[in-house]
């Protein structure tokens, strides 16, 4: 009798409940992800303002992709529902990279837990901070409650993502630069995959085409704060780590340009959604989609700390 199948099971299920080889329950791998890599401070460079910087363009990714995840079995179709599932993957691997990097450039930037805690520090980031503690761009927040909302959204964070990526791709910083240089691909397919989703919605029904111009002109709304500089972003510039936002704007809008153009729509003009006495995002003001997201996404690990597998 062939025992393969019974021993890989055996072998399998030992593995997970033997020794002391904890593991905790809400990762989505088990390994460091900077295991290997260089993790010390380029010269010169400020370690709390390069963390501060990962911090952001990871938590665009983090809340980006907990948007995406949401769609799971609620796309148009099998294939745009796979599509999304993996353009989340794809931001989330640039979030646990950057919220590692986070922790490992400025420790204390990590949520206090118990000293016993298997929590790894890409997940106390995570799961373990409030709403003010994040420090993402407010267009990647909103709620889904429409799918050509989710495509204009997608549209403009990809277009803004994919300039940042590309002046990135020089950073002093090595695992900033390695972010860059993988994601500049990946972001590339997701501004194709929803700027050809915002033309056949644009082109398709009187009904479609009115939903897409009613989701632009919604998602516009934040637009502007994707290319206010952060003092963080400004200092870190000038030491080669980081891009300025303001230098994005002529490329991001060309491209926006061109999909708009395509779609036979005009560009929105529509009122910005203000910051908080000139506070936005990368503040911690927040709107109040935020709260309700996190409340879901990090139910689990706050009613569970401690849990292992």
């Amino acid at each position: 009798m062939d025992t393969r199948h019974e021993d890989f099971h055996d072998s399998a299920y030992r593995q997970l409940a033997g020794g002391d080889d904890g593991r905790w329950a809400f990762g989505t791998d088990f390994e460091d992800p900077l295991a290997g890599v260089d993790t010390r401070v380029p010269a010169g460079v400020d370690a709390q303002d390069l963390a501060a910087y990962c911090l952001m363009l990871g938590d665009d990714a983090l809340v980006m992709s907990h948007r995406l995840s949401q769609w799971c079995s609620h796309a148009p179709d099998l294939e745009e529902d796979i599509a999304l599932a993996n353009i989340a993957l794809d931001l989330l691997g640039q979030a646990r990279l950057l919220l590692s990097r986070a922790a490992a450039a400025d420790p204390p930037v990590v949520p206090r837990l118990p000293a016993d805690s298997p929590v790894p520090a890409e997940d106390a980031l995570a799961f373990f901070r409030d709403d003010s503690e994040y420090v993402n761009v407010r267009l990647v927040e909103a709620g889904n409650d429409d799918f050509a909302r989710l495509i204009a959204r997608l549209v403009l964070f990809s277009s803004w993502r994919f300039e940042l990526l590309e002046r990135l791709a020089t950073s002093v910083d090595p695992v900033v630069r390695a972010v860059a240089e993988k994601g500049i691909k990946e972001v590339s397919y997701h501004r194709d995959f929803s700027a050809r989703w915002l033309v056949t919605l644009a082109q398709g029904t009187l009904e479609s085409r009115r939903r897409m111009k009613s989701a632009l002109d919604a998602v516009w709304r934040l637009h502007d704060e994707l290319f206010i500089t952060h003092p963080v972003e400004r200092r870190l510039f000038e030491q080669d780590v980081a891009a300025d936002p303001q230098e994005l704007a002529c490329d991001v809008e060309s491209a926006l340009d061109r999909v708009l153009a395509a779609a036979e729509f005009d560009r929105p003009e529509v009122a910005a959604i203000s910051g908080l006495a000139g506070r936005y995002g990368r503040d911690g003001v927040h709107t109040e989609a935020l709260s309700h997201m996190l409340a879901d996404m990090q139910s689990v690990a706050r009613a569970h700390p401690g849990g292992r597998w």
